[in-house]
């Protein structure tokens, strides 16, 4: 939502700028150097990825307009969940865990939060690393490793942000492309009428114009959008590492779950009052508080 108001805003302040100058809105309407520009930075892209970067972009895209995910509910919701696994382990051992994590969808802890089993990359994580902590790995072993995957899906995450930051560094070139070629057609018309020449001189001047607006107001933007939300996923994924690493090392379920909500961006982090009410709080609460998340 702010993502579209930002736009708005930004286009909304350079048309009325435009317009308390009293410049003619209609000498902006140029579709050709907009294709000019538009349709090289897209092959740009095209020519410097591969399709599954390319699947990242416009999926990142979609994200900024949908959105964070990684909200203050979504966390306690997680917390809640950990704590019910981790205090099931700690009651009846952890080998007892080995449904739960080889079908999420079928265990009767994990399937009652949508959220978690629609993600497929957060729950490979989690239950991944459940299922290696149950086949006897230490928890120190297991740090390492989640320490590089966490460091792999960094770097995943960073390819499309990179690809979309290099489009719109070459947004401005590109509307100098587009304004040279105007320069070009406006020679070819010298000696006719100078309203023609004028013309054509203001169209060749939007495709700058046009290059470094789209630069500077709409994709880089975006590409820094983007980048936030990987970092907001990267500090969820490393919740969950904190919380399973705590509990692994001995920690009692209560105490992990604090650790890792500790862990928590302060500008979602719920007290610590919050999350031991809903921790010990009873079976009942998960199922409303589970639900809220999913809709």
């Amino acid at each position: 939502m702010f993502a579209i108001i930002g736009i708005v805003v930004v286009f909304g302040c350079v048309l009325a700028g435009y317009l308390m100058e009293h410049g003619p809105l209609l000498v902006l309407m140029q579709p050709a150097e907009l294709v000019i520009i538009g349709g090289a930075a897209l092959g740009t892209v095209l020519i410097a990825n591969p399709l599954h970067i390319l699947k990242q972009i416009v999926g990142g895209i979609a994200g900024v307009f949908a959105g964070s995910k990684f909200t203050k509910q979504r966390y306690l919701d997680s917390l809640r969940m950990t704590y019910e696994l981790l205090n099931k382990a700690r009651r009846e051992g952890l080998m007892t865990l080995e449904n739960d994590v080889e079908a999420p969808d079928k265990s009767p802890i994990l399937s009652k939060y949508a959220f978690f089993i629609k993600d497929h990359h957060t729950c490979d994580y989690f239950c991944d690393t459940l299922r290696m902590a149950i086949s006897g790995v230490e928890a120190f072993d297991l740090d390492q490793l989640l320490d590089l995957d966490l460091e792999v899906h960094h770097n995943s995450a960073n390819l499309p942000i990179s690809s979309l930051s290099t489009m719109a560094d070459s947004l401005p070139g590109l509307g100098i492309v587009a304004a040279v070629l105007g320069v070009v057609i406006t020679m070819g018309a010298l000696g006719g009428p100078p309203e023609e020449i004028g013309h054509k001189v203001a169209a060749a001047l939007v495709g700058t114009f046009l290059g470094i607006l789209l630069c500077y107001g709409l994709v880089g933007p975006i590409a820094s959008n983007m980048g936030k939300i990987a970092e907001e996923e990267s500090a969820y994924l490393h919740v969950l590492r904190v919380v399973m690493i705590s509990f692994l090392k001995g920690s009692a379920p209560i105490m992990a779950v604090e650790f890792a909500r500790r862990a928590i961006p302060g500008h979602v982090r719920p007290s610590f009052k919050e999350v031991e009410t809903l921790c010990r709080g009873g079976g009942a609460e998960a199922t409303p508080v589970a639900a809220a998340a999913s809709a």
